[in-house]
């Protein structure tokens, strides 16, 4: 252990993942560690992922008042299945679900159809039939019906487009290892700045991930803030924040260690301290990569427009 540095005053940094997205929830890494003295835990704020918009339906043989509530039904089944769905008019960036309905019979037949951000129409669906006056007078039990039957379906295409654009991709992620470049890291008193970034440099690899020196045309950069604060008497409050961001420049998420050690503890050498620092660090950029490279199912892919489907013939 490095000079200055005791393991009796340094207890290890916590890293606990809290997703602020749409869908956001809270869960722990199951990586045993001691409690820091402040009683806080490190956090992970990301953005949101890409969404998936449910306007109300123009064309599904429904009045203005209950297509709004079919939109809200769709969005909250599809919500049922992690899909990051909302009931309102797509926005820059969302994916869509315009969702439609035919007449056969005495029966109404729901349609969907999923749009990227450019607009183009990437997959579609069909509903079961559903009895026509029930649905004509948008009857509750029918709507939710119809509802909880498509998005599973649903979720299930919007895996499978993200799936086919990255396979389809021989330089997506999909098919190898991300590349990172670790960043400077700024503010931390003593050899903070330079022992932090050389063990996160050590600490990636072992986890799998291929780290460079030169950031530019790697997938994936980390670098980290240090701040250190007067805290209670005697001790001092030491937060990190490790900011991930892509290829181009768009922010991933930030890794944010908080911890209180006895005052003047790391002036000179962190020694230890940044091996656990990096070490659990590493874990919440492994996480973030794994969102990115992995998400969860359902979720509406990047905003990668993909060949137009091929034209009907016109009939004869």
């Amino acid at each position: 252990m490095s000079r200055g540095v005791t393991a009796p005053r340094i207890r290890l940094w916590p890293l606990v993942l809290a997703g602020s997205g749409l869908l956001g929830g809270c869960f722990s890494i199951p990586h045993p560690f001691e409690g820091p003295p402040s009683g806080e835990a490190a956090r992970l704020l990301e953005p949101p992922p890409a969404r998936l918009a449910v306007p109300p339906p123009a064309n599904a043989l429904l009045s203005d008042a209950d297509a709004h509530v079919f939109a809200n039904d769709m969005a909250e089944a599809l919500l049922g299945h992690e899909v990051p769905a909302e009931a309102i008019n797509a926005k820059s960036g969302d994916w869509q679900l315009v969702m439609s309905a035919e007449m056969e019979g005495g029966q109404v037949t729901p349609r969907y159809t999923i749009e990227n951000p450019q607009g183009v129409r990437v997959a579609s669906a069909e509903g079961l039939p559903e009895p026509a006056a029930a649905w004509a007078r948008g009857d509750a039990g029918v709507l939710q019906s119809a509802a909880q039957d498509a998005a599973p379906r649903l979720a299930d295409l919007l895996t499978s487009i993200d799936a086919a654009q990255k396979q389809n991709d021989p330089h997506s992620l999909y098919h190898r290892t991300p590349e990172v470049a670790v960043l400077a890291v700024t503010g931390a008193p003593g050899d903070g700045d330079t022992a932090l970034a050389r063990q996160m440099r050590l600490q990636l690899p072992q986890l799998g991930l291929i780290v460079r020196d030169d950031p530019k045309g790697v997938d994936f950069t980390v670098g980290c803030a240090v701040h250190v604060a007067t805290s209670t008497a005697g001790n001092q409050r030491v937060e990190l924040q490790w900011q991930m961001q892509d290829a181009a420049g768009h922010d991933l998420g930030r890794i944010v260690q908080i911890n209180e050690v006895p005052e003047g503890t790391l002036d000179h050498a962190w020694g230890d301290v940044a091996i656990v620092v990096a070490q659990q660090a590493a874990l919440g950029v492994r996480e973030v990569l794994e969102k990115q490279t992995h998400p969860p199912p359902g979720t509406p892919p990047p905003s990668v427009t993909p060949s137009p489907p091929p034209a009907k013939a016109p009939p004869p």
